[in-house]
C-alpha cells in the first residue's frame, strides 16, 4: 500500500464513514486545524517534562476523537461511538476538573500574559490559538447539527491550555494528586 492515492488529484477528500467533500469546505477546514493543534502540542511534548508530556499526550488522543467526528458526515454520526470517534460529555468534564485543580494550586494570572516564557508553554499557548482557530471553523461547520459536543469541547481545551501554560511556567506537575 503506497502512502498516495490519487484520489484527491480532484480536489476533494474522503470522510470518515464515506463522502467525498472539497478539502476548502468547512469540514476539512475544521478537522485540519484539529489536526494542526495536535501537531503544536507535539511540539509542546517533545520538550516538557514526562508528567506534563502525558498531560498533553492526553489531550491530543483527545482531539484524535473531535476530528474523528468532524471527519464523518453528520448523517453518519450514528455510526460513531462516544469517546473514541464522538465527542462525549465526559470528556468536557474531565477537562473542566483539570481547569479546576491547577486554577486551585496555581491560581489565576492577576495581570496579562504574554506568552514565551517558558519553550513548553510557549507551545502551549500556540495550541490554544489553533485550538480556538478550530473551535471557530467548528461552529461554522456544525451550525445546524446542535447535537455535537465538539464546539464545547474545543471552547474548554482551549481555557485548560491556558492554564497549562500558565501551570508549566510556575514548574507545577500537572498530574500531581492524581491517581493512575
Amino acid at each position: 500500500m503506497r502512502i498516495y492515492t490519487r484520489r484527491g488529484d480532484d480536489g476533494t477528500t474522503g470522510l470518515f464513514h464515506g463522502g467525498r467533500v472539497a478539502k476548502d469546505s468547512a469540514g476539512p477546514e475544521a478537522y485540519g486545524t484539529v489536526d494542526e493543534a495536535v501537531s503544536v502540542l507535539g511540539v509542546a511534548r517533545s520538550q516538557a517534562e514526562e508528567e506534563t508530556a502525558a498531560a498533553i499526550l492526553a489531550v491530543q488522543r483527545d482531539l484524535f476523537v473531535v476530528a474523528a467526528e468532524l471527519a464523518t458526515d453528520p448523517t453518519k454520526w450514528e455510526r460513531l461511538e462516544a469517546g473514541v470517534s464522538r465527542v462525549e460529555s465526559a470528556m468536557i468534564d474531565q477537562l473542566e476538573v483539570r481547569i479546576d485543580r491547577i486554577e486551585a494550586e496555581v491560581g489565576m494570572p492577576t495581570e496579562f500574559v504574554v506568552p514565551g516564557g517558558d519553550p513548553v508553554a510557549a507551545s502551549i499557548d500556540v495550541a490554544r490559538t489553533v485550538v480556538r482557530r478550530a473551535e471557530r471553523a467548528s461552529v461554522a461547520l456544525l451550525a445546524d447539527h446542535g447535537e455535537s459536543l465538539v464546539v464545547p469541547y474545543l471552547n474548554r481545551l482551549a481555557d485548560y491550555l491556558y492554564m497549562l501554560a500558565r501551570a508549566v511556567e510556575r514548574e507545577w506537575t500537572p498530574t500531581r494528586g492524581e491517581s493512575t
